[in-house]
């Protein structure tokens, strides 16, 4: 019998994203994002009732740079995708593939108690979840 240990959301999450208001720019965000050398960006909920935005530079590129809008005149609630799919910290890395597979996604924020802990991508499924 095959007994592999469980690799789980929390044991491979990255704390690589930056978590911002939804009425700051693309130009604030870009600015963090260079800084940091990161590429998502969760926007926080306004209140108890809202949910949690992401938006990754592809929305950028596509949503402001192809478009000829000015990164200082959009605010990332104009940008953003929400509500986000996320994940629980518990999840199997195995599972947590599924998932991205099934939606398309290719990041997605590790949620618990409505609180990010971390983003998980393909890059940490596949560098840290295949021992």
């Amino acid at each position: 019998m095959n007994t592999k240990p469980v690799i789980k959301a929390a044991d491979v999450m990255s704390s690589g994203f930056i978590e911002m208001d939804g009425l700051s720019t693309v130009a604030e965000a870009l600015a963090l994002l260079r800084d940091q050398d990161l590429s998502v960006v969760f926007v926080s909920p306004r209140d108890e009732h809202d949910a949690w935005g992401i938006v990754l530079l592809a929305d950028i590129a596509k949503k402001v740079l192809a478009q000829d809008r000015s990164p200082d005149r959009v605010n990332l609630y104009e940008i953003m995708s929400k509500p986000v799919i996320s994940v629980e910290p518990d999840l199997n890395v195995r599972y947590c593939a599924r998932l991205f597979h099934r939606f398309g996604l290719s990041v997605a924020p590790v949620i618990k108690d409505n609180r990010i802990l971390g983003v998980i991508s393909y890059r940490e499924l596949v560098l840290k979840g295949l021992v």
